[in-house]
């Protein structure tokens, strides 16, 4: 059986406010997405690697995957008008080429502090129950809001997940949910998993981790460069 991640390039960014898509971002001489790459290149279960990539930028990741030998790097399929969008395309590409039983590991490109530890139990989930979302607990106190400006009420934190990438499905799975979403006219769903949930399926959790951060702002530009250079204190067990 093999194992395909699926990485998720297709958006350019806006909340960043820069002039390339914040996926090309370079930190520390390489770009966002070389580290992301990198982190399934080296994982010893990843068979295959795809990109769903912003129209214009194609040729630019085929140069870094070659740069920085990123053999594992077999099809970039164009990006969507949404991020529902762009995952459709990347897995029905993928339904071309591999069994409908294989995995498909969907990751947002913007995640590259992706760890092999992450990536190894979101497979166990997922071939455990056929899907996998990465979630971590919720560690705030969560307010509930009409107006955007005060709240009356708060939401129970220890029933809540935040959820990340990488998230995971059995090819022909996915392919079908997505089908079956645009017959029921869904078809701006905010990630795979909520579009599980969406049409009445059910989704199983696996480890994430606070440092697998989803770089959306500038601000997380300089966390992330902060984990890069960050060695854990020896006496932290």
């Amino acid at each position: 059986m093999s194992n395909v991640a699926l990485l998720i390039a297709g958006g350019s960014g806006n909340r960043m406010n820069q002039d390339i898509p914040k996926q090309f971002i370079t930190v520390n001489e390489r770009p966002v997405i070389v580290y992301t790459l990198e982190a399934f290149e080296t994982h010893p279960e990843i068979d295959c690697i795809a990109v769903v990539c912003i129209e214009g930028w194609e040729q630019v990741l085929w140069a870094y995957a070659k740069q920085f030998n990123i053999s594992k790097l077999k099809y970039v399929v164009p990006g969507g008008k949404n991020g529902q969008d762009s995952i459709r395309n990347g897995v029905m590409e993928l339904e071309k080429h591999f069994e409908p039983t294989d995995l498909v590991l969907i990751h947002d490109a913007i995640r590259p502090m992706v760890s092999a530890e992450i990536i190894s139990d979101n497979i166990r989930v997922a071939t455990q129950f056929g899907n996998a979302v990465t979630v971590i607990p919720c560690a705030e106190a969560m307010m509930e809001t009409e107006d955007g400006v005060s709240s009356v009420g708060s939401y129970p934190r220890d029933r809540l997940k935040r959820t990340q990438t990488p998230q995971s499905f059995r090819i022909g799975d996915i392919c079908d949910l997505h089908r079956r979403a645009l017959e029921a006219g869904i078809t701006n769903s905010v990630a795979s998993c909520t579009l599980k949930i969406e049409m009445g399926e059910q989704v199983y959790f696996s480890s994430g981790s606070e440092k697998n951060i989803k770089l959306t702002t500038v601000e997380d530009i300089d966390i992330f460069k902060a984990l890069l250079t960050a060695k854990r204190s020896d006496w932290l067990k």
